[in-house]
């Protein structure tokens, strides 16, 4: 379908989905973080690689789907909130959004705030571009920012992400 190397855009993500969906014995919800997340949202047309995050047991079920599927994409899955090094509060979900129903997939994308919060972990220039697009096409404020990555449980030095969170919020806002 697709190389590692290669740009994804929401399409070619929404065709993988309905493949994988396809050899899924039941329903699950995967939540797009990241670059996908931002994809299906229109903020960037692409993604270079496919990242969600879900309840542990459907995120188990997807990832022995993806197994049997040959797909030559980069798809990376966190269980229960977690995205890269950061564990979001236990309401992620809830604040998630519905983007689209598959077959054996409700597919959702992780809150605005959410996206930025999970980037802001790495900061690196590819994610300082993602968070300065999202502030800018999402219309997030500063409070928000501010108010859930206090929520946010960082794994690794918290001293370092805690400054990267002052950098976003005195750099973007």
């Amino acid at each position: 379908m697709s190389s590692p190397s290669r740009r994804i855009d929401s399409s070619q993500l929404l065709d993988f989905l309905e493949l994988v969906g396809r050899e899924l014995p039941r329903e699950v919800v995967l939540v797009a973080a990241g670059g996908t997340a931002m994809t299906l949202l229109g903020v960037k047309p692409t993604t270079r690689d496919i990242d969600f995050t879900g309840p542990a047991e459907d995120i188990e079920v997807f990832s022995r789907a993806l197994r049997t599927v040959p797909h030559g994409m980069k798809v990376d899955t966190w269980r229960d909130g977690q995205v890269f090094s950061q564990f979001l509060p236990s309401d992620y979900l809830a604040r998630s959004r519905k983007i689209k129903r598959l077959p054996n997939i409700e597919l959702r994308v992780l809150h605005p705030v959410d996206i930025v919060v999970t980037k802001i972990g790495r900061l690196d220039d590819r994610d300082k571009q993602d968070i300065r697009d999202c502030i800018r096409k999402l219309k997030i404020r500063k409070s928000a920012v501010a108010k859930r990555a206090s929520e946010v449980v960082y794994v690794g030095n918290e001293e370092n992400f805690r400054y990267h969170v002052g950098l976003v919020l005195t750099q973007f806002f």
